[in-house]
């Protein structure tokens, strides 16, 4: 059993996340399920486990220092894209694909979406 039932992040301009989102999230197989509202986009594979929206207080979205959202890869490969699909899709470098050291084979990479959310995605199976 999942121990999240879904994760949101806030962004400030909903259209320019979902261009990011929808390219980066495909390379993992994680689809855009549509509009939540008019304000929001849900992403997941069979049922929404991740939102994009402006945040529902009226005030700008910003990021959380030390925080991460972390996305399952199927694949190194899968790492790779995610990580270049954020070249042409408003995102930055956090940290490029490559082994991570905490577990024999972990394997990351980490961007920051346009709003300035760290996000991440990794693989566990070996190279």
């Amino acid at each position: 059993m999942a121990i999240f039932t879904h994760i949101v992040l806030g962004a400030n301009d909903v259209a320019k996340s979902r261009k990011f989102y929808d390219a980066t999230l495909a390379t993992l197989g994680i689809n855009n399920l549509g509009p939540f509202g008019d304000k929001a986009f849900l992403y997941g594979k069979d049922a929404p486990e991740f939102l994009i929206t402006k945040p529902a207080n009226g005030k700008d979205a910003y990021f959380a220092n030390g925080g991460t959202v972390g996305f399952a890869a199927p694949s190194r490969a899968a790492v790779h894209e995610f990580h270049k699909a954020r070249l042409t899709n408003g995102g930055t470098d956090e940290g490029a694909p490559g082994p991570r050291t905490f577990t024999p084979t972990a394997y990351a990479a980490y961007l920051r979406d346009p709003d300035g959310n760290k996000i991440c995605t990794y693989c566990f199976l070996p190279a």
